[in-house]
C-alpha cells in the first residue's frame, strides 16, 4: 500500500483572508480537505484620503514615540505614503522618533526600512507592548499604528501612561462577514465536529467566529465542539490568547509563523488524529473520516466516522447504543443512530468488521 499523504483523509477549515491562498495550498498538497470561510476580509482602501491625512498630521507633530503594531499594517502604511509623495517625510519622521513595536513580524519590516526599534514586544501582545511604554510617555506625543482588532483600548490606555496626545493611524480595517451563509455553514459544520481541524491566523477571526456563534445560539456547542473534538491551530499566542480564554487548549507554534503553524499540524494530526486496530479482516485504520481496509479506502460521513472512532478506541469491547449515541450527538434518536449503523455497514469493503453482540450492542470485529 502506497503510503498516503501526511494529511490524507483529513478535512480542515481555513478561517483567514489574507495569505489564504498559500496556507490552502499547502495543506491541500498534504493531501487534507480544505474548506475556506474567511471570517473577516480586509476592506478595500477606496478612499485613501483618511490615512493620507493621517499620515500628514503626523509628519507636522513629529511624535517623539510611534508605536507599530503589525508587519502588514506598517508596511500598507508606507506604500500609500509613497504613492502620495509622502514616502521620505514619512520614514523621516519615523526614524526621528522612538519606535516602539509589537511582534517580531512587525520587527522585521522596521528593520528592513532601514529603522531601528526602541523596544520589542517579542510576545506580540499589546500588554507586553504597554508595559515596556510605562514611566516613557509623560507629556509626549505618541503616534499609534493601529491594529484592526480595535487595539482593546491602547489609544485610552497609552494616554492613561501620560502621553499628552495621541495620534491613530488606521492602514487598514476588517470588514465583518459574520453575517454571510457561509458563516452559518462554518459553524454548524464545527459544531458537528464535520471538521478534524481548524486553523486561525488572527485574533480577529476568533471574536468574529464566537460572535457569529452566539449571534446564532450555537456558542456553547461551538465552544465544546473546539475543545473536545476539533483541533484549533493557531499561528502564534496573541491568536491563541481568545480560545484559551474561552476554556480551548489550541495548537501554539514556537515560531509565530505560518509555516510552523502547518508543521505542527501535520505533526499533530499525523500522531493523534491516526487510528488503527486489528480485526479479523486485518488491519484497518482512520485518518480524518478517510477509513481504510486492506489497501481499500472508504469515505465515511461525519457521523460515521464519530462512531468508527468510538469503536477503535474501544478496542474491542461492547459499546451499547446509548454510549454510540453518545459518540454521535447529532444523532437525534435511537432510530438515527440505527440508521447511520446500517448506511455505515453498507459503505465499508467489509459489513462485518462491525459485530453485532446481541442485547449488549456493537463492537469492532476483532
Amino acid at each position: 500500500m502506497n503510503t498516503p499523504k501526511p494529511l490524507a483523509g483529513f478535512r480542515l477549515a481555513v478561517t483567514s483572508d489574507r495569505r489564504s491562498a498559500e496556507l490552502i495550498e499547502a495543506f491541500e498538497r498534504r493531501g487534507a480537505e480544505v474548506t475556506h470561510t474567511p471570517l473577516l476580509q480586509l476592506a478595500p482602501l477606496d478612499d485613501e484620503q483618511q490615512l493620507i491625512s493621517q499620515t500628514q498630521k503626523l509628519i507636522e507633530a513629529r511624535p517623539q514615540i510611534v508605536v507599530i503594531t503589525t508587519a502588514y499594517g506598517l508596511r500598507r502604511w508606507v506604500d500609500t505614503a509613497e504613492a502620495a509623495g509622502l514616502g521620505d517625510q514619512l520614514l523621516g519622521t519615523l526614524g526621528q522618533a522612538q519606535l516602539y513595536v509589537r511582534g517580531a513580524k512587525a520587527h522585521g519590516t522596521v528593520k528592513a526600512l532601514g529603522l531601528e526599534p526602541a523596544a520589542v514586544a517579542k510576545d506580540g501582545r499589546s500588554a507586553s507592548m504597554l508595559t515596556l511604554l510605562e514611566g516613557k510617555l509623560q507629556g509626549l506625543t505618541v503616534a499609534l499604528q493601529l491594529h484592526a482588532d480595535s487595539d482593546h483600548g491602547m489609544p485610552h490606555s497609552l494616554r492613561e501612561l501620560g502621553a499628552s496626545r495621541v495620534l491613530k493611524v488606521e492602514p487598514y480595517r476588517w470588514q465583518d462577514t459574520s453575517s454571510d451563509s457561509g458563516i452559518s455553514a462554518l459553524v454548524e459544520g464545527l459544531c458537528a465536529a464535520h471538521f478534524d481541524a481548524v486553523t486561525f491566523t488572527s485574533a480577529p477571526s476568533v471574536h468574529a467566529l464566537f460572535a457569529a456563534a452566539k449571534a446564532r445560539n450555537r456558542l456553547p456547542a461551538l465552544l465544546r465542539s473546539l475543545a473536545e473534538r476539533v483541533v484549533v491551530a493557531t499561528v502564534g499566542p496573541v491568536t491563541a490568547a481568545p480560545l484559551i480564554e474561552a476554556g480551548i487548549s489550541p495548537l501554539v507554534p514556537e515560531r509565530h509563523r505560518m509555516g510552523a503553524m502547518i508543521g505542527q499540524l501535520v505533526e499533530h494530526l499525523g500522531s493523534l488524529g491516526t487510528l488503527q486496530a486489528e480485526t479479523v479482516f486485518g488491519p484497518v485504520q482512520l485518518r480524518g473520516r478517510t477509513f481504510s481496509v486492506q489497501g481499500q479506502d472508504c469515505e465515511l460521513t461525519p457521523g460515521q466516522a464519530e462512531l468508527v472512532r468510538a469503536l477503535i478506541e474501544a478496542e474491542g469491547s461492547v459499546l451499547s447504543r446509548d454510549e454510540l449515541g453518545a459518540a454521535m450527538p447529532e444523532a437525534s434518536s435511537k432510530h438515527a443512530l440505527d440508521m447511520t449503523l446500517s448506511r455505515l455497514r453498507k459503505a465499508l469493503p467489509q459489513p462485518e468488521i462491525i459485530a453485532t453482540v446481541i442485547k449488549r450492542g456493537y463492537r469492532l470485529n476483532a
